[in-house]
């Protein structure tokens, strides 16, 4: 069975069901103070922007990961009554790495995201998260990774709900096509299978 990216969850909560907004601010900004890149450099920037916006989504701070998305983000994202949280995993675990620069206000950075997955083993994805820097710092604008193996990755603009209801809806179908793909091969084996026993 296809397990829903995470980033694709994200987009799904953005645009699905409102829910009360978290209150561990604090928290999570200290635990994301002292983010560190793959190999232990200190981050600044870009970097720490995403630190901390990946330790509101870890712990479920939805007033906190509202805070560091762009101010048009927030904009389109509050005029749906939506947030951007999935829900909290404490088993989950990050990493910042590579960070690419895109003129004097944008960047991108590279991160991984460990959790468990429906058999309780460990399952990392890969993601690019799209900044820009505004007045008040780094914030998120979208985000960009594989979901399905072999296909290229798909962008979420966290600025065009739009566009990601029509990527969220994409996504969707497609699990379910690949899902009954897999369910009309298993049945097509399973009667093969019986066939050579008589």
């Amino acid at each position: 069975m296809w397990k829903m990216h995470w980033l694709v969850i994200l987009a799904v909560l953005a645009l699905g069901c409102g829910k009360p907004t978290g209150s561990n601010e604090s928290s999570t900004a200290q635990n994301a103070s002292a983010a560190v890149a793959e190999g232990g450099a200190q981050l600044d920037g870009p970097g720490v922007a995403v630190g901390e916006f990946l330790e509101a989504l870890r712990t479920g701070n939805d007033e906190r990961a509202s805070k560091l998305l762009t101010a048009t983000a927030r904009e389109k994202t509050a005029s749906l009554n939506r947030n951007v949280t999935p829900p909290a995993s404490d088993t989950a675990r990050f990493s910042i790495g590579k960070i690419d620069y895109v003129n004097d206000d944008g960047a991108r950075v590279a991160c991984t995201w460990t959790d468990l997955d429906e058999q309780g083993q460990p399952k990392t994805d890969e993601a690019i998260w799209v900044l820009r820097r505004q007045p008040d710092g780094w914030r998120i604008a979208g985000v960009a990774a594989q979901v399905f193996p072999g296909e290229p990755p798909l962008l979420l603009n966290f600025e065009d709900p739009d566009d990601m209801f029509r990527k969220q809806q994409w996504v969707r179908e497609e699990m379910r096509r690949r899902m009954e793909a897999g369910s009309s091969q298993a049945q097509k084996e399973e009667k093969q299978e019986k066939s050579v026993r008589r």
